[in-house]
C-alpha cells in the first residue's frame, strides 16, 4: 500500500483521538474531520486509502458522506456507529460502506479488519487511468473452495513478465499496454483486472472495491459456485480457503452487496444475464466468462 493515508469524520473527539492514534500507530498519514462536510473534502482533498465514518454526525449523517465519497474516491469506507439493527448495517452498505463496525468497538479488532481490507486489490480512484491501473487483482492467490461443491480455480491471467535492465523502454510500454487490455468477457460484460474497469453492454460500471472483487471472482470462477462463506472471506481479506469463522451476518452483508452489484449492472435477479443464485449456496455466473490474455 503506497498511499498510507487515512480520513477520520467522527465529531466526538475523545473516539476522534482514538481512531486517529489507532491509525497512526498502522503507519497512516490521518486527517481529521469533525462534521460530514468537512469529512467529503478531506477525502477529495487527500485521496486516503481508508475511511472511517461515524454514522450520527451534526449536519448530513454517514449514510450520506459514503455517497458522496462514493462518486469520486474507492477508498476503503469503515462505518461506525452505536446502531446495532440489522436495517441500519443494510443501509450503511448499501450507501457504498466496505465494512459496518458497531460501538463499542477493540481497537486490535478494527485495525486487524482494516488492515485485511488493504490486503484486497485497489487500483486508485474510479476516475483515475494512470499509473495505478496496472496493479492486478488477477495476480492474487486463487480463490480455493470454502465447501465440498466449489472447486479451485487457476488465476486467468499470469503475473507480468519480469523486465530487466537491460529490456528497452518500448518493450516495457507494451507489456503495460498488454496487460492492460487482459480481461474477462461474457456475454456483453467486460472486466479488465489491472484497469479495475467494467462495462456492461458497453457502458461504463463504476464499482466499489468490493464490488469489484465479488464480480471478478465470480468471473474466474467460471461456472463454479461461490459460496457465500467463500466470498465472506475474500472480501474481507481472509484465506478463501481457510477455515476462519463466517457469520450469517458476513453472509448477509455479502448478499447486500451482490444486490447492489446486481443493481448497477441492471441484472435482473429472475431473469440474470450474468449473475445467477444458487439457493442455499452461493452465486455463480450464468454462462462460461472467456479470460483473454496478451
Amino acid at each position: 500500500m503506497d498511499r498510507r493515508v487515512a480520513v477520520v469524520v467522527e465529531d466526538d473527539e475523545d473516539i476522534r483521538g482514538l481512531m486517529a492514534a489507532l491509525l497512526g500507530q498502522s503507519g497512516f498519514t490521518v486527517h481529521e474531520a469533525a462534521t460530514g462536510t468537512a469529512g467529503v473534502e478531506a477525502v477529495r482533498d487527500n485521496d486516503p486509502a481508508v475511511v472511517t465514518v461515524d454514522l450520527g454526525l451534526p449536519d448530513i449523517d454517514g449514510y450520506e458522506v459514503t455517497r458522496q465519497v462514493r462518486q469520486f474516491s474507492d477508498a476503503y469506507v469503515v462505518m461506525l456507529t452505536a446502531r446495532t439493527d440489522e436495517i441500519d448495517t443494510l443501509l450503511g452498505l448499501d450507501a457504498g460502506a466496505d465494512d459496518y463496525v458497531t460501538k463499542p468497538f477493540r481497537p486490535r479488532e478494527l485495525r486487524a479488519r482494516i488492515e485485511a481490507m488493504l490486503r484486497r486489490p485497489r487500483t486508485g480512484s474510479p476516475a483515475s487511468t494512470g499509473s495505478d491501473a496496472t496493479a492486478s487483482p488477477a495476480t492474487e492467490s486463487p480463490l480455493a473452495p470454502a465447501s465440498p461443491s466449489v472447486a479451485p480455480v487457476s488465476a486467468p491471467f499470469p503475473p507480468p513478465s519480469s523486465v530487466t535492465g537491460d529490456t528497452a523502454p518500448s518493450a516495457m510500454v507494451a507489456t503495460a499496454d498488454s496487460a492492460a487490455q487482459a480481461r474477462f468477457e461474457l456475454d456483453g460484460l467486460t472486466l479488465f483486472p489491472h484497469m479495475h474497469h467494467v462495462e456492461a453492454v458497453g457502458r461504463e460500471v463504476p464499482l466499489t472495491p468490493t464490488e469489484f472483487v465479488l464480480l471478478e471472482t465470480l468471473l474466474s470462477g467460471g461456472r463454479m459456485v461461490r459460496s457465500k462463506a467463500e466470498l465472506a472471506r475474500r472480501v474481507r481479506g481472509d484465506d478463501a480457503a481457510g477455515d476462519t469463522f463466517v457469520s450469517k451476518a458476513d453472509e448477509r452483508t455479502v448478499e447486500v452487496h451482490v444486490g447492489n452489484l446486481r443493481r448497477k449492472l441492471a441484472d435482473d435477479p429472475n431473469a440474470p444475464r450474468w449473475i445467477q443464485t444458487v439457493r442455499g449456496v452461493g452465486y455463480r455466473m450464468t454462462g462460461r466468462p472467456v479470460a483473454i490474455s496478451f
